[in-house]
């Protein structure tokens, strides 16, 4: 996606009649490595994992939990405007568009060691979960396969610049494209490749919980680690207890942009859609063309397309 020569690199307009808090906090932190707070919270996935097999089985695409985590994420956004900001020039400007980043791990074609790329997931919130697994699964493949030309080319770049010289670059691309909102995608990088939320899906990795960091030069306020889904024992509100699947998110953000009541909407809602996805993923398309897959619990558990890292 490229914008109109003249034309501001992403849609924004400035947050104004800030709290007085908020306005300390811009003042006081000057990097995402001061304020930086984090959080978890547990979530009952029996629905969303019946949900999935349910999808896997009516369509023959496999939906994962890191599909349906990326359309919830953007209805979050939408939800929660607070959210969907960016800081510049000390001030905090709201982001018209809706983009949430997932890491993807992917090996490098030349090295063979393991490298971290990105795959930008844009208006989620518009598409039904058919369009986002297919958006999704054409864009990891592709990344894996090193056949990203936007992105290969700045990998490319990072790979030969040295090292004291790689941060200045990249630090610079990021007060061009985010502080100074000039669109570089003519350039042969790729357009605004960050959000202000990045997800990143660890329980791929069969990891159940690790807190992963900010990257100052994404400009992004929040990052997800989403662990595997397990069976845990759960009380009930009777006092019974059971045994549930659940998954554990966890949270970095920054203070900053984001308070614990910034928290507490963005739980309650992601809370709402993946404990009732019936309601809000919609009904199971009755579309059999594809034959369904052949699904174990251990295949369903960590729900992710692609191996994803923090």
């Amino acid at each position: 996606m490229q914008q109109s020569p003249g034309m501001p690199h992403i849609p924004l307009e400035p947050v104004t009649r800030l709290s007085a808090f908020r306005r300390i906090a811009l003042a006081t932190w000057r990097t995402a490595r001061d304020p930086t707070v984090y959080g978890s919270v547990t979530l009952r996935m029996d629905q969303s994992r019946a949900y999935m097999l349910a999808y896997r089985e009516a369509t023959g695409k496999r939906l994962t939990l890191t599909h349906m985590f990326a359309k919830a994420m953007a209805g979050m956004l939408e939800t929660c405007p607070d959210v969907n900001v960016i800081r510049r020039w000390g001030r905090i400007y709201r982001r018209k568009d809706n983009v949430v980043m997932f890491q993807v791990a992917m090996e490098d074609p030349e090295t063979g060691k393991i490298d971290l790329s990105v795959h930008t997931q844009r208006d989620s919130h518009e598409k039904d979960l058919g369009q986002v697994v297919d958006e999704f699964e054409a864009s990891v493949r592709t990344i894996k396969k090193a056949e990203d030309p936007e992105l290969e080319r700045t990998r490319g770049l990072m790979k030969r610049l040295p090292t004291w010289l790689t941060g200045l670059v990249v630090e610079g691309l990021s007060f061009v494209m985010y502080t100074l909102n000039v669109d570089v995608s003519g350039l042969g990088f790729p357009y605004s490749p960050f959000g202000p939320v990045a997800v990143t899906n660890v329980g791929s990795l069969g990891i159940e919980e690790a807190f992963v960091p900010l990257v100052p030069y994404t400009k992004g306020s929040l990052v997800v680690a989403l662990g595997a889904m397990t069976r845990t024992p759960v009380v009930n509100d009777d006092g019974s207890v059971e045994s549930a699947w659940t998954v554990k998110l966890m949270a970095t953000f920054d203070h900053r942009v984001l308070d614990g009541a910034h928290a507490a909407q963005m739980v309650k809602v992601i809370r709402a859609w993946m404990e009732d996805p019936y309601t809000h993923f919609g009904p199971i398309p009755a579309d059999t063309e594809a034959p369904p897959p052949t699904l174990t619990d251990a295949e369903a558990a960590p729900g992710s397309p692609a191996e994803t890292a923090g």
